[in-house]
């Protein structure tokens, strides 16, 4: 039964080359990088936590020495145009749709509960194929463009895994026990539509501060979405959980603590104004936490 390992060691698999690629052009600190991620994929679980730990950590030091260099900027004049180039990109929403119903009617190859995510690992290996087969590149010009793309990210690319893993640490040291306490004492006792906009605006706020939505849930699930609006108010749990995130998406446009969508873009841009990513986004951020606030509201309770 195909499951989770094979999507970690996909992913292992292409940070080993990107590792190989950065030995090649002598760019150390951008091979010893990815290199880190690629055993974290694929012996992570042979780590344990104190190796994964320090695997971690040589990240972070990676990071912040400045070790990562730039790519040299690409010779475009032989680059495939037009829109049939993106008909290979299709394949890969294509294959993990019918991937994920075909799990279900033909149960026992795929782990049921990892459907969706072995399928689109196994989207992206067709359409891989289906461009080298249409295009007829170089063996390594995917990977090598792969690598172009993820050194001009650079370690912004790491910051969702990390900052949801900081918000699963927060979740089990108690921090939403603390700040369900602190807005338990603002909300009206009993108020609906209170707890509401103390969960919504709660996911924005943390996410701003955390910079990622999915490290703000278990803190705002465990200090009001889960105890207020599911348990006292009787709420759905799957639409208060999934506009939740919204609310948590709308707080990812307004921080530049969001690196990698806010920060990074202006970079590769080379805007003036590096927060003018956010102030694009702000005035339809801030509309669309009110609605998702309302939409929890009308649409997760028994009226």
């Amino acid at each position: 039964m195909i499951g989770l390992p094979f999507v970690y060691a996909v992913a292992g698999v292409l940070f080993a080359i990107y590792a190989a690629l950065g030995v090649l052009d002598r760019r150390w600190g951008n091979a010893l990088l990815w290199g880190l991620v690629a055993i974290s994929f694929l012996f992570g679980d042979r780590l344990g936590d104190l190796g994964n730990g320090v695997l971690v950590l040589g990240l972070v030091l990676i990071a912040g020495c400045g070790l990562i260099r730039r790519p040299q900027p690409r010779d475009d004049s032989e680059t495939p145009r037009g829109n049939a180039i993106f008909l290979p990109v299709l394949i890969v929403p294509v294959v993990a749709l019918a991937g994920t119903f075909a799990a279900r009617w033909w149960p026992g190859w795929v782990d049921p509960k990892q459907a969706t995510l072995v399928c689109l690992a196994i989207g992206v290996l067709i359409a891989l194929a289906a461009a080298l087969l249409w295009l007829r590149p170089r063996p390594a010009t995917p990977f090598r463009e792969g690598l172009r793309l993820m050194d001009s990210v650079g370690w912004a690319a790491l910051l969702p895994q990390m900052l949801a893993s900081l918000g699963a640490i927060f979740a089990l040291s108690g921090v939403g026990t603390v700040v369900g306490g602190l807005i338990g004492g603002i909300i009206p006792n009993g108020s609906l539509i209170g707890a509401t906009f103390a969960y919504g605006i709660g996911m924005a706020l943390f996410t701003i501060v955390m910079g990622n939505a999915f490290a703000a849930f278990p803190v705002m699930m465990a200090a009001v979405g889960l105890p207020l609006l599911i348990h006292q108010h009787h709420g759905d749990p799957a639409i208060v959980c999934a506009i939740g995130m919204l609310s948590g998406f709308c707080g990812t446009l307004l921080t530049p603590m969001a690196a990698n969508f806010n920060i990074v873009p202006a970079v590769l841009l080379e805007l003036k104004d590096r927060n003018g990513v956010i102030r694009a986004q702000a005035p339809t951020a801030l509309p669309l936490l009110l609605v998702n606030i309302l939409l929890i509201w009308w649409l997760a309770f028994p009226r």
